[in-house]
């Protein structure tokens, strides 16, 4: 019942956003990714009190204070959230009796709660003997028992919870395992081909009608699930093959080094063929094999948020409907062939999948600003990104490789083409409903990795770090000193069996 409920509630959240998009003035796609940031702030709201709501209702606890519904409401999500551990501070009014302390602390080691850290103070108020500030780590299901039961002691005037400095519960929300990222399939209306009259396919009912079939079988997705195969009809696989052949004739001229030899890979597996568009199960075993990346199906434009989120996790939300066959040369919006063709071969290649992942990592509890920084980092770089090779401009974004028009484009001498400093890329304005007027072209793949964690580490205001585990599929927050000391255990380790096999090849090679 759960499940379905949260299912409603995704599409409710999408119905909101496509009556705002009409009433601001969709179809004309002007609004700025800084916009869906702020729109994405509002639905957060809209939708907050029923969530709480929700909360209260499952707590059976009316007096919850928004915190503690907040952490109901975590709580009630599965056996291991309910389990997991909440870092809290609860202030007490203690009124004149002496035991009431001993009794709290008692009550704490009952429900396998640790005190962290308490202080006392005379209380001010007449007729209360303490205040008393009891730091604690407790399971959340244990932490609502333990405010229930303090709060029923006639000792205790009042009992309030307090978030700790260190994990926050209204820290922005992130995933932190890779079945979360079934709630992060929120979709921006950006020309679509029901809203927008300058969509090729507006016109087109079939078309229209197949791309929504295709997007419900994306919202039916869940995490572990095989991914569902789409029989492509003749005419979506000739709009692949043009795009195909064209992509083809350009390569060798136009598309980096690290592109060209994962498309010849992906020739050579029998995937990359002309005569037929690859699954998203076959792509993603390919791509797990090599660099660790799987996909999942999209529906359709995710919000910057919720795509960027899915990168910290090696994984890509990819659309699997085909753009109309009327447009095969170009489209504004992301498509299968967009995406098998632009993004597909390099992240296969393992310094381009690390440079998507720590842009996805450098996401994870960024402010809406940041968010829109990051966002416009992404789109000149992995979708528009040029890049030198032996001095002669080639192409590593996804928006060149998969458009004909587009890659001729960013090559000619039309456009401006400016160097990549992520400080001044992140701020320019940019426009998604023709070819790009700048791009910005980095002196090397490997110089633009350097500039952009250059900048992540002195431009982002988040004040912890983060980093994923690929044998839990958890991203850990690294907040405190036993979990560095964990991670730089493991680190240790690696650079043992480093400095052991450098050394074997001293002694082999002298």
């Amino acid at each position: 019942m759960m499940a379905v409920a949260a299912a409603q509630k995704n599409r409710e959240m999408f119905a909101i956003k496509k009556s705002y998009s009409i009433e601001n003035g969709y179809p004309s796609r002007r609004r700025s990714l800084v916009d869906d940031a702020r729109f994405e702030t509002l639905v957060v709201k809209q939708t907050k009190q029923s969530v709480l709501e929700e909360a209260r209702q499952r707590s059976n606890d009316a007096e919850l204070t928004e915190e503690e519904m907040i952490i109901a409401n975590a709580a009630a999500e599965s056996p291991e959230a309910a389990q997991a551990i909440q870092k809290a501070a609860l202030v007490l009014r203690m009124r004149e009796d002496h035991g009431s302390l001993s009794r709290v602390l008692k009550t704490i080691e009952n429900l396998k709660g640790v005190v962290t850290h308490m202080e006392t103070r005379p209380a001010k108020e007449p007729g209360m003997h303490l205040d008393v500030l009891v730091k604690v780590e407790v399971s959340r299901q244990n932490l609502l028992l333990l405010l229930r039961s303090l709060r029923q002691s006639s000792s205790l005037a009042c009992v309030t919870l307090l978030a700790d400095n260190s994990v926050s519960v209204k820290d922005p929300w992130f995933p932190r395992h890779a079945s979360d990222l079934d709630n992060c399939n929120h979709l921006m209306t950006k020309y679509e081909p029901e809203l927008d009259m300058n969509h090729p396919g507006f016109a087109d009912k079939a078309y229209r009608e197949r791309r929504k079939m295709i997007a419900e079988v994306a919202f039916s997705y869940k995490h572990g699930d095989p991914i569902p195969r789409v029989e492509y009809t003749p005419q979506e696989t000739a709009t692949w093959r043009t795009v195909f052949m064209n992509t083809m004739e350009l390569l060798p001229k136009y598309a980096c080094a690290e592109y060209r030899r994962v498309f010849k890979m992906l020739q050579d597996d029998n995937i990359f063929t002309p005569d037929r568009i690859p699954q998203l199960e076959e792509m993603s075993a390919f791509l797990t094999k090599h660099t660790g990346f799987s996909l999942r199906p999209a529906a359709g434009l995710l919000t910057a948020r919720d795509f960027l989120a899915s990168l910290a996790f090696r994984v890509f939300q990819s659309t699997q409907y085909v753009r109309h066959i009327s447009s095969p040369n170009h489209t504004p919006e992301p498509d299968c062939i967009h995406e098998m063709i632009g993004h597909m071969p390099l992240l296969a290649d393992p310094k381009f999948a690390q440079f998507s992942q720590e842009i996805g990592l450098a996401s994870l509890g960024a402010s809406d600003a940041e968010i829109e920084k990051l966002s416009t980092v992404y789109w000149f770089t992995v979708e528009f990104g040029l890049c030198k090779e032996k001095g002669q401009l080639k192409a590593y974004g996804a928006g060149l490789l998969s458009s004909t028009r587009e890659l001729l484009n960013a090559v000619s001498d039309k456009p401006e083409h400016r160097p990549f400093e992520p400080a001044l890329t992140a701020i320019q304005p940019y426009q998604d409903q023709d070819v790009q007027p700048i791009y910005y072209v980095a002196e090397s793949f490997e110089d633009a990795k350097d500039k952009f964690r250059r900048w992540v580490s002195t431009g982002m205001s988040r004040n912890f770090e983060v980093r994923y585990n690929p044998h839990t599929q958890r991203i850990e927050v690294l907040d405190s000193v036993e979990r560095l000391e964990n991670v730089m255990s493991q680190l240790n380790l690696e650079i043992l069996h480093l400095n052991n096999a450098l050394s074997k090849l001293r002694t082999t090679f002298g």
